[in-house]
């Protein structure tokens, strides 16, 4: 898939953010790269040749509160090659990307691993 194509799928899954959450998001640049660095891998304690599909990289907005804006922009890397390579069609693309947004988006507004996967199971 061209990157143009799998940015607009980033974008539709963010556009599809229930509104609490799409509120939530300021000073955060949402990104895409082909695979993770060596570094990425390392902060999530991922062995090479294991799976990283998206990561969030920042103070997580619970932490940080409203009042502080002079921090850098959060960061969230989607991975493209690594969502393409688990996913085998373009609709299977499609919904992997709305979850790992969702993932993502989560950690961001403060949950740690445990509540996103209590929010994944619950459908929110």
């Amino acid at each position: 898939m061209k990157k143009e194509e799998f940015e607009a799928l980033v974008k539709g899954a963010i556009l599809d953010l229930p509104s609490p959450f799409r509120k939530k998001m300021e000073n955060i640049a949402i990104v895409i790269e082909a695979n993770p660095t060596e570094e990425q891998l390392k902060k999530t304690g991922i062995k090479f040749g294991n799976v990283l599909l998206g990561l969030y990289e920042g103070v997580p907005e619970i932490t940080w509160g409203k009042k502080i804006s002079s921090h850098l922009p959060d960061k969230i890397t989607i991975f493209q090659d690594s969502i393409e390579n688990l996913a085998p069609s373009e609709e299977e693309i499609k919904k992997l990307i709305k979850k790992v947004v969702r993932h993502e988006i989560a950690h961001y507004v403060g949950f740690d691993e445990k509540g996103v996967k209590e929010l994944e199971n619950n459908k929110l």
